[in-house]
């Protein structure tokens, strides 16, 4: 087994230094020291730097010496990463393509929710990157018009979505994260140039909403849709994966059906003769399914998520005592309304935490969040991504900090929904209900992303009540709203977000089930091939300590797995 003594894994401990460099928000997220001061150069300059790292790393790779099995596969995550990364620096899609889910402007707020403020000079160094925010965003603006002159320019949908949100932050984002972080540092009192310097990152925020509908909105292109040459990229970098995409789409529709046909059963024996909305409000109404106040959803979000570790600890994973634990947070203002994670710092300092956007509700359904809560907290991304962390005898530190990718990791922490309801987690109808909502959700997302980006027909709707009419016809995004609304159970304001952020992320959204379709053709390809030797439980660690990779590789490499027992 290799170690940090090998010449791969020491090229790769080189790599992430010099990828925090190039980002210091990588490098804070990530945990690697000395960057908390510093923001991203996101220009035109900026970018050429990435790329041509990414080049000169590419050959760097490929030319080292690989001494196992292990080498071999840390060598192969970074010539797919770095390639993938590289075709998209260079086709100018990184720069034009952005929305309120992941663009530069998201990434500097919420980079502000992880710098840790435990040593002494933390707030100074917050209070210098707070400092740089407008520069930084200056920075991205040229990036921006650059691009648009070029001829590369976003969609319009998502230059007025970004400027909403940086309307939102305006309103005192940064304010209110650094009044936090001095109240955290000093338990009373602020530093007033620590405030100074939030007020001026606030103020930078409206900046950039007036420049992207004044200035970069008359020059973005209408269609929502990227097209197949620039989706099929986007779709390799998400996936690690050749796809055939025809065949996704009908996989996709023929997996919402599966599950809307499960969704009816349980519809008919929980509240015999509702529909989905109606049983959806029955369940809403439900006090044993509704949680009252963020208080009291925060102590329920961090009870749920460690008594789920200790159901599953020493039975179906060996749950390190480092990595047990996983916080939950409230969202920052402005954030996509979709829960999300992230992992732990490389030292394991600040741990993984779940963060769940409240959108101003103060009343919460369960029923509707639990099977979400395992995607994200346990035995989904948490378990998963603080795993890798401390596999560093098996996983470079590019592989464990910079390698995620998402078909790999949103597979895993669907497959682990689909887990936890094989284990019976979701006997309840209610609870069921909302994993199979959740299921859809997803399984929609296939249609519908590659509908919109491809410029593809609906398949034929017409079991989906209400869009019967809509079957045959060229998506849209109000005909994918619908979907998502009467189908998944989503929320319209839910809705209408998830499908923004299809179309500002293209090739993301097909990510989970295309990941954990592969992850359950691996489980059911060992299972063959072992027989009775197959040990569920060892499976799960042997394909977790593998670490982050792309899903073409991670089939390769799971061929070989045997069963130790």
């Amino acid at each position: 087994m290799s170690d940090a003594s090998s010449e791969v894994f020491a090229y790769a401990d080189r790599l992430v230094a010099e990828l925090a460099a190039l980002d210091p928000i990588f490098a804070t997220t990530a945990g690697v020291p000395g960057h908390d001061h510093e923001l991203p150069d996101f220009s035109t300059d900026g970018l050429r730097q990435r790329s041509e790292h990414a080049f000169s790393a590419m050959i760097a790779v490929d030319g080292l010496e690989a001494s196992d099995d292990v080498d071999e596969v840390a060598k192969a995550v970074m010539l797919e990463r770095l390639s993938s990364t590289y075709a998209l620096l260079t086709s100018g899609e990184i720069r034009r393509t952005f929305s309120v889910l992941s663009s530069p402007l998201s990434e500097i707020r919420q980079v502000i929710e992880v710098t840790d403020l435990s040593s002494p000079d933390a707030l100074e160094a917050l209070t210098a990157r707070l400092s740089l925010v407008p520069a930084s965003l200056k920075s991205w603006r040229s990036g921006l018009r650059d691009a648009a002159v070029a001829g590369d320019r976003p969609a319009l949908r998502q230059v007025l979505g970004v400027a909403d949100q940086a309307d939102a932050y305006s309103a005192g984002a940064f304010s209110t994260a650094a009044a936090q972080a001095a109240r955290a540092a000093f338990a009373s009192g602020t530093s007033e140039a620590l405030m100074a310097a939030a007020a001026q990152a606030d103020a930078a925020c409206g900046e950039l909403a007036t420049w992207l509908r004044n200035e970069l909105a008359p020059r973005a292109t209408a269609p929502d849709g990227c097209g197949r040459a620039r989706y099929e990229p986007w779709a390799r970098a998400f996936t690690g994966a050749e796809l055939d995409l025809n065949e996704l789409y009908e996989w996709g529709f023929e997996e919402l059906l599966r599950i809307r046909r499960r969704m009816e059963a349980v519809v008919a024996t929980a509240v015999p003769g509702a529909t989905f909305a109606e049983a959806a409000a029955a369940f809403d109404a439900d006090p044993r399914h509704r949680i009252i106040g963020t208080d009291a959803l925060l102590h329920h979000l961090r009870s749920f998520t460690a008594s789920t570790v200790a159901s599953l600890d020493r039975v179906h994973f060996a749950i390190d005592p480092r990595i047990r634990f996983c916080d939950a947070r409230l969202a920052p203002e402005g954030s996509a309304a979709a829960p999300y994670y992230i992992g732990p710092s490389e030292d394991l300092h600040r741990p993984g935490t779940t963060w769940f956007p409240t959108l101003g509700a103060t009343e919460f359904p369960w029923w509707r969040s639990m099977s979400t809560w395992y995607h994200e907290g346990v035995p989904g991304h948490h378990l998963q991504c603080a795993t890798s962390l401390i596999n560093a005898e098996r996983q470079t530190r590019f592989q464990r900090l910079a390698g995620w990718t998402s078909g790999y990791g949103e597979g895993w922490a669907l497959y682990a929904e689909r887990l936890m309801d094989e284990l019976g987690a979701f006997t309840e109808p209610a609870f069921e209900f909302g994993y199979l909502c959740a299921q859809a959700l997803r399984a929609a997302r296939i249609i519908i992303d590659l509908g919109l980006h491809l410029g593809l027909d609906t398949p034929n709707l017409g079991e989906l009540s209400g869009l019967g009419e809509c079957s045959g016809v060229p998506w849209t995004p109000e005909i994918a709203v619908g979907l998502l609304e009467d189908w998944a159970l989503e929320p319209h304001h839910s809705a209408v977000s998830e499908v923004d952020r299809y179309l500002g992320n293209p090739g993301q959204a097909i990510s989970y089930k295309v990941g954990e379709r592969r992850w359950l053709e691996v489980r059911r390809a060992a299972e063959a091939r072992l027989g009775a030797s197959f040990d569920l439980k060892e499976f799960h660690a042997y394909a977790l300590s593998l670490g982050p990779m792309g899903l073409d590789a991670f089939t390769s490499t799971m061929e070989t797995w045997k069963s130790a027992t």
